[in-house]
């Protein structure tokens, strides 16, 4: 059974408390506090999150999918009772005045908001050392990265602090931390899950996207958050996803490695985990064979016109739409750009009262 499985059926039925989680997972929390995956965590937003789920009566509990089950949440999904700043000193303080439909999904399944995690400043960047926070530390070696943008919530599942997080992914920002730290990364079809409340990196290409120990614990989270938001133009009126009967083989399916992504300078640690999968897959009954895509070259040239280079002046199309609703006329401080960095640090922000 998976953690979130778990979890979800002990809170549910009576065997755990809902405060039980939260005191072990603000500990985890705070034990884990050198890999600075967090950006904020208030314990006691944490304890009532959990008093709500507690103070539901049992059989309406036993409907809950996430009962009890901690998710930490990037910093780039807004809420109420916790600051959002998107990695960024530019929204420091700042406090959303609604919660992103993602966030009201997780609390109407029973799960409790753990925390907001460390990522790239305005999810730019591949590595999660670009914070104003200051930089994540892998789990297992402090001295390498977990990938990014959402490599907050990454290393959290990765190190077993949260059995699940939601980060966000514009081209790579959840699968490849999933990938660097050992765990799954799901980035769900465009519009499968509502972008209410997402600050948009990529409006066109953002998706809120989960992150799990396990398949079966993604799955559970996704189930939880998808489905049609009448509050976002571009969600897919659909209803929430499903969750199917675990498979007991791999029959009747077929997996594809393409051969542009096997070069022959192919990393060989790349290498021998992609031959290791292909090898389980066939040991389950599933087919693998090498497929072609012949336009992947011009993947990475055209993600770099609709999304932008990391930094100004060469920001590009759906960055630069998005970056303009938060202007740093209004959201950054006052002082010139000549002025020394003391005075630049200290001014007030730009339309604040004097």
């Amino acid at each position: 059974m998976s953690e979130v499985a778990r979890i979800a059926e002990a809170v549910a039925r009576g065997r755990l408390t809902a405060a039980s989680v939260a005191t072990e997972t603000g500990a985890r929390i705070t034990a884990a506090r050198e890999l600075n995956a967090v950006i904020h965590f208030d314990q006691a937003v944490l304890d009532k999150e959990a008093a709500r789920v507690d103070g539901i009566p049992e059989k309406k509990r036993e409907m809950l999918p996430l009962a009890g089950v901690p998710v930490a949440i990037k910093d780039n999904i807004v809420t109420t009772d916790e600051p959002t700043t998107c990695g960024s000193r530019i929204l420091q303080g700042y406090t959303s005045p609604y919660d992103a439909t993602v966030i009201t999904r997780l609390r109407a399944a029973g799960a409790l908001i753990a925390s907001k995690t460390n990522m790239d400043e305005f999810a730019m960047g591949s590595s999660t050392e670009h914070s104003a926070f200051g930089r994540v530390k892998f789990p297992l070696d402090h001295s390498r990265v977990p990938g990014g943008s959402s490599g907050g919530s990454a290393a959290l599942v990765a190190a077993g602090v949260v059995p699940a997080a939601l980060g966000s992914e514009t081209g790579g920002s959840v699968r490849q931390p999933a990938s660097f730290c050992g765990i799954v990364g799901v980035k769900p079809t465009y519009g499968r899950v509502s972008r209410f409340g997402l600050v948009a990196f990529g409006s066109s290409l953002d998706q809120v996207s989960v992150f799990g120990k396990t398949v079966d614990d993604a799955a559970r989270v996704l189930a939880a958050i998808s489905g049609h938001d009448p509050n976002d133009a571009t969600s897919t009126p659909l209803p929430p996803m499903e969750l199917e009967a675990p498979r007991p083989d791999l029959q009747g399916l077929t997996f594809g490695i393409p051969d542009e992504y096997m070069p022959a300078d192919l990393d060989p640690g790349v290498r021998a985990g992609i031959e290791r999968t292909a090898d389980a897959i066939r040991k389950l009954g599933g087919t693998v064979k090498p497929v072609r895509m012949p336009h992947a070259r011009f993947a990475v040239p055209c993600y770099y016109i609709i999304a932008p280079p990391r930094r100004p002046p060469t920001w590009r199309a759906t960055t630069a739409s998005a970056t303009a609703r938060g202007r740093w006329a209004r959201r950054g401080t006052c002082a010139p750009s000549t002025a020394p960095p003391a005075a630049r640090a200290s001014a007030p922000r730009c339309g604040a009262a004097s």
